[in-house]
This record gives structure tokens, sequence and C-alpha cells, in this order.
């Protein structure tokens, strides 16, 4: 894809975010601020049932079952969580634990400056914080 077509989808997700809102039953949460620009986003996550009927704490196999967050910011860290969510979801806890920083930069698609890579990379910070 080129570079309009990834800035396109950019403001297409600030605009239209997927995922937004907050679940009514979930496993874990987690919020983060970036203190540099006031950026701040939640995200709930709930993992699928295992074969015994589910349990109060998600093994490291589970899949994610569903994904939300919540937050208001600039149109890099908005877009780039709800980007996140629809990337996450039916992946393994263990396979995400090793998403890094790099791949979540990858996935948005453009060059960023520093100060706007911590705006990129704050749902991906939430994201680390719910699998510990």
């Amino acid at each position: 894809m080129d570079s309009y077509l990834y800035k396109e989808e950019i403001l297409d997700h600030y605009k239209n975010p997927q995922n937004f809102g907050v679940l009514a039953t979930y496993h874990v949460s987690s919020k983060q601020l970036n203190p540099l620009c006031g950026d701040e986003i939640e995200m709930f996550i709930r993992f699928e049932k295992n074969s015994a009927g589910g349990a109060s704490s998600p093994p490291q196999g589970r899949k994610i079952h569903t994904i939300t967050f919540v937050g208001h910011g600039c149109a890099i860290s908005i877009a780039a969580t709800s980007m996140l969510t629809e990337f996450v979801r039916d992946k393994k806890k263990t396979e995400l634990t090793k998403f890094s920083q790099e791949n979540m930069l990858d996935l948005l698609g453009i060059d960023l400056s520093e100060t706007r890579r911590k705006c990129a990379l704050l749902g991906w910070a939430v994201l680390q914080d719910c699998l510990r």
C-alpha cells in the first residue's frame, strides 16, 4: 500500500474507531496516559472460554475473544489503538506477548517522528500491560 492509502486508513480509524467502548464483563483491563500530550487509552479484554468452561485467570494459551478500548487523544493514538484491536482479536496471549513495538509501527505503515511514535505506541503499551 502506498503512503496515501495508509494515511487514509489512519484517518478512517480515527474518525470511526473499531472496538470502541467499555466491555460489561472482562478478564483484564489497563489504562495509561501519555503525559507529554495528554493522550489516554483504557483497554478491556475478555478471553475465550477454555474447554472446561472458563477460568477466573486466563491461561497463556487462550485467545482474545473480545477487546475494546476507550480514550481520547490525537489521530495517531486513537487510530493505532483501533487498528491494534482489530489485529489482535482471536490471537493467543502467548503470541501477543511477542508482538513488539516495531511490529506495532509496521502495522501503522507510516513514518513517524519520535514524538508521534509515543502516540502510536500508547495502545501497544496498554495491551502489553493487560497481557502481564
